[in-house]
């Protein structure tokens, strides 16, 4: 059957485009883990067997030197010791609980990091992290989104100021330059100049690996790691995975303590700023593929239809059916920029709309034709003289709307 015929998945199951995509995605990261769980298993199921001899053989080699000791109290005072070991109270270990420890604490719980290394132990401070970290990484999240707007405004500034500077160079003159730069600042959100998401992905790629290299370069001596165990340490805290293998800052002694304590929480909060914001800028390229995929799976998803065209002052409704002129949800507080799609499409705009948008605008006029009449009819000197509807309404604005019998 040739392919334009055959009848995609998604028509047989009547699939809307975006359930379409979901169920796709859900069956794409299915198999992406299960591919993962696979090679992980061979990277790392051989060193996991060859630990569990290694400890093993040496508790048995204990055991034999000193066989005067319990196997089970050793086994007990072994685990005893892992506990304490994890909660940090053995060894040359910093306290948990002190000020800067607990600022520490509380700053991996809003950044959704969660080393594990510390966690609360009194029925307390159980409860009362449930509350806090619900709004911490609440507001966590929205700082990260709001960094990421910060980085698409700057380079969408960046694309103006380049545009402006090519037309400066190929002498357009100055005054459209000014006109575009006065078009750009009244768009607030500079929709025209929005970067590409692949740009946006590249900047942030570039920032993520520029943040964690100066934290690798500050870590790795301090620490007495690896360079690539550093690295390793800055994706997995940045990506707030948080494995709580490798985890900086735990020793009770540093050489400039407080300048390291104070650029590791820089370097973490920066680090995390970049990845998240990394991991949104790539969603949008996932879902890129995911449409990809469905056209290349020949899906013929099934589309909302379109509403139906509103009649106009104009134009009875029977002309229109049958045409293709496209409709446009009116808002209430929106009706500039929709007329102005309007007139862009070619359809007319409809006194029922037109009087819904001007409503207020009517209902103000007619209040000051009302208060300017009053005030004509209680001089002499004639009625109007301060002008009516919007002119009065700007006199009201500029201050001038007094009434001056001397005029």
């Amino acid at each position: 059957m040739p392919r334009s015929k055959r009848k995609g998945c998604c028509a047989t199951l009547h699939l809307r485009e975006d359930n379409a995509r979901f169920v796709l995605l859900f069956f794409v990261m299915v198999a992406y883990m299960l591919a993962g769980a696979g090679v992980f298993m061979l990277l790392e199921a051989d060193k996991e067997v060859s630990d569990r001899r290694d400890y093993q053989a040496a508790v048995d080699a204990f055991l034999a030197l000193y066989p005067s000791v319990n196997a089970t109290d050793l086994q007990s005072l072994l685990r005893l010791h892992g506990i304490a070991e994890t909660a940090g109270i053995v060894g040359n270990r910093r306290p948990r609980w002190d000020f800067s420890g607990s600022f520490y604490f509380v700053g991996t719980v809003v950044s959704t990091i969660g080393f594990g290394m510390t966690t609360p132990q009194t029925t307390g401070g159980q409860i009362v992290l449930i509350f806090y970290g619900f709004f911490g990484c609440a507001g966590a999240i929205l700082f990260f989104n709001l960094f990421l707007e910060r980085i698409i405004t700057f380079l969408a500034y960046i694309l103006r100021f380049v545009h402006e500077r090519d037309l400066r160079r190929k002498g357009e003159g100055r005054d459209k330059v000014r006109r575009d730069s006065q078009l750009s600042d009244d768009d607030e959100s500079l929709d025209s100049w929005k970067p590409s998401v692949y740009w946006v992905m590249l900047i942030l790629l570039l920032g993520a690996t520029v943040v964690a290299c100066c934290a690798s370069a500050m870590y790795y001596p301090v620490e007495n790691w690896t360079y690539f165990e550093a690295i390793y340490f800055c994706f997995v805290t940045f990506a707030t995975i948080g494995f709580g293998d490798y985890v900086v800052s735990q020793k009770s002694k540093y050489d400039n303590e407080t300048f390291y304590r104070l650029g590791n929480f820089v370097f973490i909060m920066v680090g995390c700023c970049f990845i998240y914001s990394l991991f949104n800028v790539t969603s949008i390229v996932i879902k890129q593929f995911l449409n990809w995929l469905l056209r290349r799976l020949n899906c013929q998803c099934r589309v909302k239809r379109p509403p139906r065209t509103r009649r106009n002052a104009i134009t009875p409704g029977h002309l229109h059916r049958g045409t293709k002129t496209p409709t446009v949800t009116v808002m209430d507080n929106d009706f500039d920029s929709d007329s102005e799609y309007r007139r862009n499409s070619g359809e007319m705009i409809s006194m029922k709309d037109f009087l819904q948008a001007n409503k207020i605008s009517l209902a103000m006029m007619q209040k000051q034709l009302w208060e300017t009449s009053q005030r004509g009819n209680s001089h002499s000197s004639g009625a109007f003289q301060d002008g009516v509807g919007p002119l009065a309404i700007l006199n009201k604005k500029l201050g001038q709307d007094e009434y001056d019998p001397g005029i």
